[in-house]
């Protein structure tokens, strides 16, 4: 009897990805069992799923015989304190984590998991301050479609031994394997945060930017018209420099943050695209007319889009910036109908990667950009 008979189940009407239904699931709950797991289901279609919160996002895939669900495979596995690193299971829940004094700061939806947030690469309005998933791994264990364990990094933050396969892994939507631990770097849990909301245009950012304030966030929101900063750091100091904020936008002070913040401007269902454009195309883009939230301090923005032509004039107007466009999620009766990915730069190698990591093209066929 092998893994995949002692782990496996049917699946159920809800075990579809992009509308795809499963025939099994399989819930490993180590690295080892994964690995047997992967390694008995050699010639089935593979997704893997932690808590569900971005399973529609990228295209369905061609086939789909088995999902992996991750859930199991939860739990801190080590937090050095002193050297600022944790080891943490890939279907932890953000949410769940408790590192006392310090913080492993990737913001992500209720619920999301260790694994999916590193597997799409996501992250939230504290970027502009602490960066991404990718800019916080350290290190990474890896189930590959042939059953291996591959490990990459280490648990120091300065390791540069050898390629950093945790760089690769990192918005891959698992096309090139199954995350199963993940080691991040952490940052001292800051005394207070305190949040400045204002009726102000997104070309006041530069404002924020340029003074000396050191904000972790500075959001913006086409809807309301409202632009947002975080300041974190001692309960005196966020203050301060909250009063400079204010001052400088013509806002005010708040405890906690504006009801948009950090959250997806599309509806359930609906079609949602991630923005990408330098700095000085933010007002250009944030007039554009659509529902659009994101980061004005990075450039990176999420946006609501009515139907294709809505996501061929977003796409154009951040190609005109010098920016770029995807769909993130779409309705399954639209997703064939739209040019998920846009141009993307780096196919060929793309391509060439997955061949070499997943030669029979098994894990998330066709989600990846280029049919990948």
């Amino acid at each position: 009897m092998t893994a995949l008979d002692d782990l496996a189940r049917p699946a159920g009407d809800d075990d579809a990805v992009g509308g795809v239904p499963a025939r099994l699931v399989a819930a490993p709950a180590s690295t080892e069992e994964a690995a047997a797991l992967v390694a008995a289901a050699r010639g089935l279609t593979v997704v893997v799923r932690g808590a569900g919160t971005k399973i529609g996002w990228g295209r369905p895939p061609r086939a789909l015989d088995l999902i992996v669900d991750t859930r199991r495979l939860a739990g801190v596995v080590e937090h050095a304190a002193g050297d600022l690193i944790t080891v943490v299971r890939a279907g932890t829940p953000l949410g769940d984590l408790d590192l006392g004094h310090q913080l492993l700061a990737l913001d992500g939806p209720a619920g999301a998991t260790v694994g999916g947030t590193v597997a799409a690469n996501t992250s939230g309005p504290r970027r502009l301050h602490y960066g991404t998933a990718r800019d916080l791994l350290i290190g990474i264990t890896v189930v590959r479609p042939d059953g291996r364990i591959t490990k990459s990094g280490g648990k120091v933050v300065k390791n540069v031994a050898g390629y950093d396969l945790g760089k690769l892994y990192t918005g891959s939507y698992g096309t090139l394997g199954l995350i199963t631990e993940c080691v991040f770097r952490l940052h001292p849990q800051p005394q207070s945060q305190v949040y400045v909301r204002a009726q102000a245009p997104a070309a006041d950012a530069a404002k924020v930017r340029t003074a000396r304030v050191a904000p972790a966030a500075i959001e913006v929101d086409s809807r309301s018209g409202e632009l947002a900063v975080l300041v974190e750091g001692t309960a005196d100091g966020a203050r301060d420099r909250a009063g400079t904020v204010a001052e400088l936008l013509g806002g005010d002070i708040a405890e906690t943050p504006p009801p948009w913040w950090g959250a997806d401007p599309w509806e359930p269902g609906g079609i949602g695209m991630k923005l990408s454009v330098p700095l000085s195309g933010v007002p250009d883009l944030v007039a554009a007319g659509a529902a659009i939230r994101g980061s004005a301090g990075t450039g990176v923005l999420y946006a609501a889009a009515a139907d294709a032509a809505g996501v061929d004039a977003l796409r154009e107007r951040c190609t005109r910036l010098g920016g770029h466009a995807i769909v993130l999620t779409a309705p399954e009766h639209l997703i064939d109908g739209l040019d998920v990915w846009g141009p993307v730069p780096g196919l060929d190698l793309m391509r060439r990667v997955k061949d070499q990591f997943d030669p029979e093209h098994r894990f998330a066929p066709g989600r990846f950009a280029g049919g990948i």
